[in-house]
Formats: structure tokens, sequence, C-alpha cells
């Protein structure tokens, strides 16, 4: 449908990636709870950048909140069932991704996309577009790119998933090519960009791409909007078939290895918090209170309700859990009664710089977020030492 040239630059991306999956495959095998810890993680920072990129005003913090059904009052039903939608749309796409029967066909794109608009019959969630439409940039208003006729989306959209189905094409680059045709084709009136986003998502899956890691680009384009936007400079003002999308797959390549070479050193790390704070709970008969330890590390507060849906456990529970964590100094109480959060205290700092080996290199004086910050960096150097 595309043009797209075969170039070296291209093939030595592709080359690193596997490369980089290989090293990754062959890693230190997770825990059962920090390798769902981290996928959750990853998945909260995805929908944040998603939603942002579409204008949906959503903190990771508040997706994190939403998805533990723990709803922050800022955020209204209609932005908190965008979220919820986008996740389901994401777990479609991994539930479909090693079906022995799967094949690429319109209906997976338009059932990703009933989805990401959580199966909203007002805003045509699934529905193919029966009108044009325009993109515009969001801060000048300038018109940037004209869609194709909506009498021929169907059609269109028939060929691209047609194209994803080829064995002869790396995964990598049928991801990059399945996010601009259906960015480029916008089979609908909204949600086009976290569809597109998805349906490439599913295709690094399908060809072997499973860690967390390579699977979704949502973070790495949120932190990146112009590079996104200028990638998608290659289709021109308006729709044509012989569009050359080659500087998209590459930026598209480029930003999968870039994205999973930061992902390397930032997750040891999380993991080196983690086994560590795993070791501070098991210490209290509580091991699955390391679920509320690495929250309140990481600067957030914890309530029950929160607690409660992470960890898996009862109301009742989840309260016993959290005094436990409390009454050993580990975490600090703030607010009471149903509005109680829990939060990290320094005890926690001090004693998880004792178990990673780290005490006499951080100042104790130093506030709490300083102290954070100190212990990742040192955390950062031995890492990379390694």
């Amino acid at each position: 449908m595309f043009i797209l040239n075969a170039t070296p630059e291209i093939a030595s991306l592709v080359t690193r990636l596997e490369i980089l999956r290989t090293r990754l495959d062959a890693g230190a095998t997770l825990s059962r709870r920090w390798s769902g810890r981290l996928r959750r993680e990853m998945e909260v920072s995805a929908i944040a950048a998603s939603t942002a990129l579409e204008g949906v005003r959503v903190t990771a913090d508040d997706v994190r909140r939403i998805l533990a059904a723990d709803r922050p009052a800022q955020v209204t039903e209609s932005d908190a069932a965008l979220v919820t939608g986008y996740r389901d749309a994401m777990t479609y796409a991994l539930r479909r991704a090693d079906d022995l029967d799967f094949q690429w066909h319109p209906e997976v794109v338009r059932a990703i996309h009933d989805r990401v608009l959580g199966g909203s019959y007002a805003l045509g969630a699934g529905r193919l577009r029966d009108k044009q439409v325009f993109i515009v940039d969001g801060r000048s208003g300038e018109l940037q790119f004209t869609p194709p006729d909506p009498a021929h989306v169907a059609g269109l959209l028939s060929d691209a998933t047609a194209d994803l189905g080829r064995s002869d094409v790396p995964a990598a680059v049928l991801a990059a090519v399945a996010h601009v045709s259906v960015a480029a084709i916008h089979p609908f009136a909204d949600g086009n960009g976290r569809t597109a986003r998805i349906v490439a998502s599913l295709a690094m899956l399908r060809g072997g791409y499973c860690r967390p890691e390579f699977t979704s680009l949502e973070e790495w384009w949120g932190t990146h909007p112009d590079d996104y936007y200028a990638a998608f400079e290659t289709l021109g003002a308006e729709w044509h078939v012989g569009a050359d999308i080659t500087s998209f797959v590459y930026a598209h390549l480029g930003a999968h290895v870039a994205q999973v070479e930061a992902y390397e050193v930032d997750h040891a790390v999380q993991a080196d918090i983690w086994v560590a704070l795993n070791n501070l709970a098991e210490q209290l008969g509580c091991s699955r209170g390391v679920e509320a330890l690495y929250d309140a590390f990481l600067g957030r507060a914890v309530t029950n309700r929160y607690y409660r849906e992470i960890a898996t456990v009862s109301s009742v529970t989840a309260a016993t859990d959290l005094s436990r964590l409390a009454a050993a100094g580990l975490l600090a109480t703030r607010g009471a009664g149903r509005t109680t959060e829990f939060v990290a205290s320094p005890g926690l700092l001090t004693r998880l710089e004792s178990e990673l080996g780290l005490a006499e290199r951080i100042d104790p004086a130093l506030p709490l977020d300083e102290r954070r910050r100190a212990l990742i960096v040192a955390l950062k150097w031995r890492v990379q030492e390694r």
C-alpha cells in the first residue's frame, strides 16, 4: 500500500532489537509477583502517555489508582472510562497474540477500537467513520493531514491488515507499518492514535516480542511528542497510496531500540529495590506487603482500597497489613478513618539503604525525596558496573 525501502539503517535496527530480545529473554527469571508488578507499572506508564497524546488529562498516579478501582475525585468518569478502555484493549491484544487460529482482519482493529473507547456507542466504538475528517495541529490549529474519503476506508483497512500477515517481513517492521497505516487511514471518528499504537503492539507480540519492554512504545512517544508527530510528516499533506513511509519505519525502530536500552538499566535498578523491600516484608511475615512498600518508596500514597486491589486481599486483611507495616516503622500514616493514606517513613529509607548495602553512601539527614533520588542514583552506578 505504501512504499518502504529496505535500507541498511533499518536492517541494523532490526538486528539490534533481536540482540536485545535475546539478551532480555536469557536474563534472570523474574519472580511472579515482581513480573506482575513490572508489567503493571509499564501498563500504567503506557496508558498515561497514550491518553495524554490524545488530550486526556490524567497522570500516571491517576491511572494507577483508576486501574485499582480507586478513581481520584478530580478525574471524571468519562476520562476514567477511556483509561480502563485502553487497558482492556491492550489485554485483548495480549489474549489474541498467541492464538494459533489468529488471522489479521479488519475486525481485529475494530475490536481493539471498541475497547479503546470503552464500548461507547456515542463515541462510535468499533464503527468505521462515515464522514470526512481532518487532522489539525492542536497547538496552532493548522491543517496537518487529510485522511482518505470515508467511502474508501473499509477497503483500505482490509488491504492494510492483509499486509500484516506477511511472514517475510520482520515483526518490528510490520509493527511500524501497522502503526502508520492505521493512523493514516484514520478509520474511526475518534481514538485512531490509540488504536494504531495498540495494533502495532499486537504485531510485536505476534512476532515473539513478548516482554513488556518491547510491546508498547507509548511511554517513549509520550515523552518525545515532537519526534512522534514529525515522523508522520512522511505521509505528506493528504492521503495517497504511494507515500514513502521509510523514514517513519526508521523512526519507529529507533524509538524501540532507545526505549529498550533505557529500560534495561532502569528495570535492573527497580528489581534490586523490589528484592530488598520484599526481604523487609518477609522479615515481618507479610511478603505481600512489598506491594505497599514499593509504592511508598516511590513517593506514592497507598490507600486501603488501592492496596487490597493490587495485593488481592480483603479490606480487613489490607488494614491489618498496612497497620503492621506502619507499626514496624516502615510506613507513616496521613489522615484518619477512610481517608487514611500510608506513605514512606524515614525508617523505610534507613532499612532499605542498609538492606542494599548503601547506608554509608547516603546522608540520612537529607529530605526523604532527596534520599530516594540518591539511592536510585547509587544503584544505577552499581548496575552499570556489573
